[in-house]
């Protein structure tokens, strides 16, 4: 042997190999060979400092804690069992939530389409208030808004001789 100081003997106890470039374990901080380097080949002491691995929930995708000695598979098991929030996980976001007031009506809109006069929320087919017989205010804002809300009575065959109504659209001309 040319060189004796060189190199280290693996700290393995059945391995002690002399290797000349040993790699250092960063949990313990001793040297090992190619072959006893990894945490469980070598069944490191210090290994739960530095191989920390976090199981995730199948159901949920959340992290799942784990407190130091207790094995992950009952941590997520309990989890599971407990706080798991997979309903929510699972359910896809409702877009389409705000529904048609109108009766008879089963539409529903992504935004509010809510009347003026009667302060209801409706679909696009039934926003207007001629469209969903809005029982808020009923007359209109205009001459020509006014001709419209009767003829729209009188082609749904109600009667037009309601005198609240007539004289509220003869005030406005």
């Amino acid at each position: 042997m040319e060189f004796p100081d060189l190199g280290t003997h693996c700290c393995e106890k059945t391995c002690k190999q002399l290797d000349f470039l040993p790699l250092k374990c960063d949990a313990c901080e001793k040297l090992f060979c190619k072959d006893h380097f990894t945490y469980s080949r070598h069944n490191c002491s210090s290994a739960y400092k530095k191989d920390v691995q976090v199981p995730v929930c199948p159901l949920c995708n959340a992290p799942v804690p784990v407190r130091k000695g207790e094995l992950p598979d009952v941590a997520v098991g309990a989890h599971m069992d407990r706080d798991c929030k997979q309903d929510s996980a699972q359910q896809k976001q409702k877009i389409f939530t705000n529904k048609c007031f109108r009766p008879g009506c089963k539409k529903k809109e992504m935004m509010q389409l809510v009347c003026d006069q009667c302060h209801r929320n409706f679909c696009l087919r039934h926003r207007h208030p001629l469209d969903h017989d809005c029982q808020g205010r009923v007359w209109a804002a205009s001459k020509a808004g006014c001709a419209a809300v009767m003829r729209s009575l009188e082609s749904k065959k109600i009667s037009p001789s309601c005198q609240f109504l007539q004289n509220r659209c003869e005030a406005q001309s």
